[in-house]
């Protein structure tokens, strides 16, 4: 569980340093917040790694959910466009991190069964 929070909170650190720097080109006091936000969200990163979660998992959950978030509060924040192709692209990218995840679960789960076999 808490590899899981460690995650959304680089997550959340990421999408929020890149709406920041964003925010920057006009106020650019928001660059201290970019700063802070993507080395704390490689801080948490990091510590999700250490707490377990396999690269892969890890590395492709982060980016994929930091760029359909990104999109998702960018149109809110910066009225940017979420048009249907992008929302087709957003819907592809969760997909995407279900189908790592699940793969990995049935990874994780056949390795602990051949060494339970191994023993």
């Amino acid at each position: 569980m808490k590899k899981w929070l460690l995650l959304t909170a680089a997550i959340l650190l990421e999408v929020t340093a890149t709406l920041s720097l964003r925010g920057a080109l006009d106020h650019p006091t928001l660059y201290v917040i970019v700063a802070i936000g993507y080395i704390a969200s490689f801080v948490a990163l990091s510590m999700v790694l250490r707490a377990g979660l396999a690269l892969g998992v890890a590395y492709g959950i982060w980016g994929a959910s930091g760029v359909a978030l990104t999109a998702i509060m960018a149109s809110f924040i910066f009225g940017d466009a979420l048009t249907a192709v992008i929302c087709l692209g957003i819907a592809v990218i969760i997909a995407g991190v279900l189908c790592v995840e699940l793969g990995a679960q049935a990874a994780h789960a056949r390795q602990s069964h051949e060494e339970g076999v191994a023993s």
